[in-house]
């Protein structure tokens, strides 16, 4: 599912929106989106402060867990934290310092449909990075740019508010937010 509303765009006539979960308002948008290959929490809102307060002004974390491949060694967590480049559009962006932790345990992650690899074909580890920006396809390229290319990826938490007790495609409103 993508994580936007209604494209006039013919390449995705075949692919599934947010407006198929639930009757959100009119004028609804996503609080920061996730790729077609990632999954997790997203936030939907009418308040155009509040999605700019979450996604451009670097004061709410945002927390991804990512299986990537391979076991990640405590080297390249330390790369992630202190920032590094990435391409972003072209061009180099250096990241912001983060929050970056091996997972011990497999996480507790509802099913996904996405066609992960299995240990035959090698070992893999999770990863968990907070960040408080978020570029396009940033914790990938993460990953990637220290030797872990990310095999599924999903956002856990932002702010306050995490996936615990939700199950796939559930709606819950929210009145008390930030």
């Amino acid at each position: 599912m993508l994580s936007q509303f209604m494209t006039n765009d013919r390449h995705q006539k075949n692919k599934k929106f947010l407006g198929e979960l639930f009757d959100f308002p009119t004028d609804s948008m996503a609080v920061g989106r996730l790729d077609e290959t990632s999954e997790g929490l997203l936030m939907i809102t009418t308040d155009g402060k509040l999605s700019s307060h979450i996604n451009k002004h670097g004061k709410v974390e945002k927390e991804y867990y990512a299986q990537v491949d391979g076991v990640i060694t405590k080297e390249a967590i330390e790369k992630i934290t202190s920032g590094l480049e990435i391409s972003i559009n072209g061009s180099i962006y250096l990241t912001k310092e983060c929050q970056a932790k091996i997972v011990e345990q497999t996480p507790d992650l509802p099913a996904t449909l996405q066609r992960v690899r299995d240990d035959r074909h090698g070992p893999t580890s999770w990863v968990s990075v907070t960040l408080k920006e978020g570029k396009f396809r940033q914790v990938r390229k993460m990953c990637a740019a220290v030797g872990f290319p990310v095999l599924r990826l999903a956002r856990v938490r932002i702010g306050a508010f995490t996936l615990e007790n939700l199950n796939k495609k559930t709606v819950v409103e929210i009145t008390d937010l930030l």
